[in-house]
């Protein structure tokens, strides 16, 4: 068994858990061996707080259209956030946007491959830049989600959840198998919390885990409330949707009226999520007032 910090001889059996991988990986595009750490770069924006199923066609076509750094360096701002769709957090759209730009123009077109260069990258935090290192350049790095910090919280300290803590790199990098097993180790512990060890309604029966400290302990409820599920309907976000899709779908600015008339509801939350547009800097205005996507208001 592997041990972890604080407590040694509790830890997770790579065997058992690379041998319940071997059969239950689900088959992620992202995933297939010909793809690019830029396409996987690409896969862990679109990822952030967006369900698999939403972002799996949605990569597929941008990694199509934009299969490298360059490529999509070379496309508008506006054709970048039309191709996002509906994924949300159209924020990440532009960071990608800029990320790819850095790329092209200072990394020779090369996704860096240290953890540490990675970091200086428009958009990419700790996780993504771990994610990176680990599922694209084959690194012994620990990757810590909500879904690994769920399982290590319930085999290795046999709590229903935990918050994040400063200790969460330590612990699972304690728990990695030396050598090239580590990355598939990383994934494998992933694809458990997201698919066995949920949040709701973990399927315990089908763990392939032996040894779960919080199984064990009778599944001890959480000690902190359950996390409110955020709601979308009526909220600023679903508002900045609706008028980046009027925008979306023209060609040419808009003009103020018809922006207003797909959120008729609060009029000041629409005056204030249009503000926020314009200060993220995906809405333009026109010297003519008009409005338009980022890089097409002239």
């Amino acid at each position: 068994m592997i041990g972890i910090v604080p407590e040694p001889g509790v830890g997770i059996d790579p065997e058992e858990l690379l041998a319940w991988f071997d059969e239950a990986e689900r088959d992620l595009p992202w995933r297939r061996p010909e793809v690019t750490a830029w396409q996987i770069l690409v896969s862990e924006f679109m990822l952030q707080q967006t369900p698999v199923s939403r972002v799996e066609p949605i990569w597929l076509a941008w990694v199509a259209r934009w299969p490298t750094p360059s490529a999509t360096a070379a496309a508008g701002p506006a054709d970048v956030l039309r191709a996002w769709g509906k994924l949300g957090y159209p924020r990440r759209a532009k960071r990608l946007h800029e990320c790819a730009v850095t790329i092209a123009s200072q990394h020779g077109d090369e996704v860096p491959t240290d953890v540490e260069t990675l970091l200086t990258l428009p958009g990419v935090g700790a996780y993504t830049a771990r994610a990176i290192a680990c599922f694209a350049y084959r690194q012994r790095v620990a990757v810590v989600d909500t879904n690994v910090r769920r399982v290590v919280s319930r085999v290795v300290h046999g709590v229903a959840e935990a918050p994040a803590s400063t200790r969460d790199l330590d612990e699972v990098a304690a728990l990695l198998p030396e050598g090239d097993a580590a990355p598939r180790f990383s994934a494998a512990l992933m694809e458990l919390g997201a698919i066995v060890c949920t949040a709701r309604a973990p399927k315990c029966g089908v763990c392939p885990l032996r040894a779960c400290r919080w199984r064990s302990a009778g599944y001890p409820a959480a000690s902190t409330p359950a996390r409110r599920v955020q709601r979308y309907a009526g909220t600023d976000r679903q508002c900045r949707g609706r008028l980046l899709d009027v925008l979306r779908a023209s060609t040419d600015p808009v003009t103020r009226a018809q922006l207003d008339v797909v959120w008729l509801s609060d009029t000041a939350q629409r005056d204030r999520a249009l503000d926020s547009l314009l200060v993220d800097g995906l809405v333009e205005q026109t010297a003519a007032g008009l409005f338009a996507l980022a890089g097409e208001g002239g």
